[in-house]
């Protein structure tokens, strides 16, 4: 509590990352709580770069494995186009135990959100989709491409094929994606979305590039993020960050991986109690008296191409 009222008061006198970064060193802050304070510094300095007729919550998973048997049938030749020090299979093996804890979870807030899942896992396994698809939420179903890899290292031909594979393992599960999500946030090849039928995508982010803003490129939209979720997310300064979008009617999109919040699920269990169960309450309240609602990637689209 003393070093969250410190780093509090330390935001109200913050104009720049350096006192920030300059404090993460002397006081051995969790690069995620800088994170957050600094988003918090910038989203109150400046205007959305989208304003909307309310407040939104978009929320977005990148389901970079989805199996554990992925990871057995690629051999290990995958691994490192998934995760610097875990396998392929051990991502697998997180996803397909976490992932069910999340959608209910999205239950209990009736929350829909959008869920990117990777085509190679569902040639092998449809477990995560009949999950998604059976879950009494309308959840968006996107992709993360096929094999997870860099798609700035992909040709043009390469990144098709890919495309095309992804397309024909989602078909075959009865699902059109219109979400895209680039393995490793890796933006590129963005005439093959629009060939492909899909309408929005999130670009790259980072601690100084996180907005709060929906951006038109050609026939498609960027549904630009604003804030990383891991373990070490903080429920006051994240309910904080949603009083911002509140106060100033823009998208606050936030996103993270199934496995940020811990590698084994008493741990994921954990640190969702303690952060994010905290921000979908406050959201959720915020939601009843109609300052806020719950999106996904493509109804954000949605509301927008209604609009106007």
């Amino acid at each position: 509590m003393v070093l969250r009222q410190t780093l509090l008061s330390m935001l109200h006198r913050c104009r720049s990352l350096s006192i920030l970064l300059e404090a993460e060193r002397r006081l051995k802050i969790p690069e995620s709580l800088i994170s957050q304070l600094y988003h918090l510094a910038v989203f109150k300095l400046r205007e959305p770069g989208t304003h909307l007729e309310k407040g939104m919550l978009v929320t977005s998973i990148d389901v970079d494995v989805g199996c554990s048997e992925l990871g057995v049938r690629n051999q290990g030749k995958n691994d490192a186009n998934v995760h610097a020090n875990l396998s392929e299979h051990s991502v697998g093996k997180i996803e397909e135990n976490a992932l069910p804890f999340f959608v209910d979870l999205f239950e209990t807030f009736e929350m829909p959100v959008t869920f990117a899942l990777r085509g190679q896992c569902l040639d092998i396994d449809t477990t995560v989709v009949e999950s998604l698809l059976g879950s009494s939420v309308k959840h968006d179903i996107g992709s993360h491409g096929y094999t997870h890899r860099r798609f700035k290292d992909l040709s043009q031909s390469d990144a098709e094929e890919e495309m095309n594979m992804t397309s024909a393992a989602m078909k075959r599960c009865g699902i059109v994606p219109r979400s895209f999500i680039f393995p490793k946030d890796s933006v590129a090849h963005l005439d093959l979305l629009e060939k492909y039928g899909y309408k929005c995508y999130r670009s790259h982010g980072s601690l100084v590039h996180d907005r709060m803003q929906v951006e038109r490129q050609g026939e498609l939209y960027d549904i630009c993020p604003s804030l990383h979720l891991t373990r070490s997310a903080d429920a006051l300064l994240l309910n904080k960050l949603l009083d911002v979008a509140v106060a100033k009617r823009g998208p606050f999109h936030i996103w993270f991986h199934l496995w940020n919040f811990g590698y084994d699920m008493e741990s994921i269990q954990r640190s969702v109690k303690r952060a994010v169960f905290p921000l979908l309450k406050y959201a959720r309240e915020k939601v009843k008296i109609g300052v806020l609602t719950f999106e996904t990637m493509f109804s954000v689209v949605e509301k927008i191409e209604r609009s106007g």
